[in-house]
């Protein structure tokens, strides 16, 4: 076949195709510069950035399928949404949760299981790490899409939900055992052991003293700061640069990296736990193969902190003592319209919050655990004492010289940030709870409650420090974070149910999660009721006799288990039943929303 005259291109047919292409071209970058932020727009996100709108002008966002359900709150106010930044300019908060995984599974918890089980318990730790990924992000939803903290999303349906994690996140946070850690790690290292100061009257232990001066050093760190989230992200971001890089020098001074060679074992024992295995050590364990715990919940504070989405309109907790003009939080928070321009940018902002937690939060913590697991099960296989007596007293010495003055450092780093991470995470979010529960209809400021708070929980560090060997007799700093570990396991089981059904039944369709994720928050649930159920059947058995006692396979469980079983069954199904009848009423009632439910999403 061959072209005619009439068929063939021409000089002005070829400029028209090259106007045509440079105007769509010009288009598109038109339409990507209203999705995505300038590069001096988005340097602002590298602090935190605080964008205040006219509140009261804003117009309220009507009852209706395109918008957040309101519950038990009021309106939430109608602007669009920011455009997005790079990801590398919002990086932060997943940095802060890194800190407070090194001190918890990053150097005891999956060291000491895995130096006492070989790598066959490997698999857990991987499926923990997942498992929280897609747990931290869902916790992120509702604040990235509407400015509002988590606990305000668990408010609008009742106030009890706030105050009830208020109760477990003192319960499992409340206990100064990661300062105490450090302080046992650094009186080890400086020969100090044994060793009494005399000071106003008192005689204490030199660890002691070291325990309380490190709690004082958090205290004093949140004053140099107007706002209180900055001082906690620079300090974290330097100690988790000090932790990892001395990591990785012990790592290739022990010459353990061969360990690693083992990995294959976790994969044939997939679903299996080794016997005899202390499930407190082990639900401990799936808690902080991350943070865990009351600590996760601070990922939908910080994000708001750093800015992130409709974040942005709401103000930073400030310290009142440098005398900043305090920055509104509004109850009830905003929402966009659902045009394809803001449902463009919410993909953009929801890709750039994956990436930032995964590349952060689950690459860096897989790397700098997994070596350390390799330091462990080379020179304490079988160990019989606990994480952190195994570090001192076996591969310390093992190690000699340099080596030994490496997991002192690192040891010490880590039990420190992730102390740091615990007062910050605990005072954030009691104080956002408090705030949501009684303190900001009393008339509250939430910057006071947060300095208050924060002074009172240091008090409180120090008064436990000071008693510790009273109460608590021959009780290793170890033994409370075994405690408060298996208590932030307990807790994450009620609320990924609950964040699970808020993101399925109170968002609309086109910010609600992908049918791949709400699957892993029925997994997630499923993962932490069941161990949950195992741990608090067997703490009971030891009170009770054979009444409570729960079995792994949940026949042969007492009368007493078999009702917890039947709880987490029906906890477990309300959730599942719940997210798909929320999702099937969702599904078609947003027009923008075509195509947007990814895997994902």
């Amino acid at each position: 076949m061959t072209l005619d005259d009439s068929d063939a291109p021409t000089v002005e047919d070829g400029a028209a195709d090259a106007g045509e292409a440079d105007a769509e071209s010009e288009a598109n970058r038109d339409s990507e510069k209203r999705v995505y932020a300038s590069e001096a727009e988005a340097r602002q996100y590298r602090g935190t950035w605080y964008l205040p709108l006219p509140y009261d002008q804003l117009k309220e966002a009507p009852e209706s399928d395109d918008y957040p359900e309101r519950g038990d709150g009021g309106a939430f106010r109608l602007t669009d949404l920011p455009r997005v930044p790079r990801v590398r300019h919002i990086l932060g908060p997943s940095a802060i949760m890194l800190g407070a995984s090194l001190g918890s599974g990053e150097t005891l918890f999956w060291p000491i299981l895995v130096a006492q089980h070989g790598w066959a318990v490997y698999w857990a730790f991987v499926v923990g790490v997942f498992t929280q990924f897609f747990i931290n992000t869902e916790l992120q939803r509702w604040t990235v899409a509407t400015g509002e903290s988590i606990f305000r999303s668990m408010a609008r349906i009742h106030r009890g939900w706030p105050a009830l994690f208020l109760l477990f996140g003192f319960a499992s946070l409340g206990w100064p055992g990661w300062a105490a850690g450090a302080a046992q790690v650094a009186t080890t290292a400086l020969g100090l052991d044994g060793v009494s100061v005399g000071a106003f009257g008192l005689t204490l232990p030199s660890w002691k003293l070291l325990a309380i001066g490190l709690m004082l050093l958090i205290w004093l760190s949140y004053q140099i700061s107007s706002v209180m989230y900055n001082a906690v992200e620079a300090f974290q971001v330097g100690l988790l640069f000090i932790a990892t890089g001395t990591a990785v020098v012990l790592v290739l001074y022990a010459g353990s990296l061969g360990e690693l060679t083992n990995l294959s074992a976790a994969v044939v024992n997939v679903g299996r736990l080794p016997e005899g295995m202390d499930i407190a050590v082990f639900l401990g364990g799936l808690a902080f193969a991350g943070a865990g715990g009351y600590l996760n919940l601070s990922q939908s504070l910080w994000v708001r902190e750093k800015g992130y989405g409709m974040g942005n309109y709401q103000g930073r907790v400030k310290n009142p003592l440098i005398g900043d003009d305090p920055e509104p939080i509004e109850r009830d928070g905003f929402t966009f319209r659902p045009t394809e321009l803001n449902v463009r940018r919410w993909r953009g902002w929801w890709r750039a919050v994956q990436l930032e937690h995964f590349f952060t939060f689950v690459v860096g913590l897989l790397f700098v655990a997994t070596i350390l697991m390799s330091v462990s099960s080379k020179y304490a296989p079988g160990t019989t004492t606990d994480a952190i007596g195994m570090w001192l007293t076996e591969i310390a010495p093992a190690l000699g010289g340099v080596g030994a003055l490496l997991v002192f450092v690192v040891l010490f780093v880590a039990l420190f940030t992730t102390e740091y991470a615990i007062v910050e995470s605990f005072v954030r979010n009691s104080a956002d709870a408090m705030y949501e529960v009684f303190g900001r209809d009393a008339g509250w400021d939430l910057s006071q409650i947060f300095w208050r708070l924060l002074t009172v929980f240091t008090a409180w560090g120090v008064l436990i420090i000071l008693l510790f060997t009273t109460p608590f007799e021959g009780q290793e700093p170890f033994f409370f974070l075994v405690v408060g570990a298996a208590l932030s396991g307990v807790m994450m089981w009620p609320y990924t149910a609950l964040t699970l059904v808020i993101n399925t039944t109170r968002l609309p369709e086109h910010l609600q999660p992908g049918w791949l994720r709400v699957v892993a928050m029925w997994w997630a649930s499923g993962f932490y009721g069941y161990f949950s159920v195992l741990l608090v059947g067997q703490t009971l058995a030891t009170w009770t006799g054979e009444t409570f006692r729960t079995t792994a396979g949940v026949v042969g469980s007492g009368p007493g288990g078999y009702v917890l079983w039947t709880i987490f069954f029906l906890v477990q199904s309300y959730a599942v039943v719940r997210s798909i009848q929320g999702k099937r009423r969702a599904a078609g009632t947003v027009d923008a929303a075509d195509g947007r439910d990814r895997l994902f999403s």
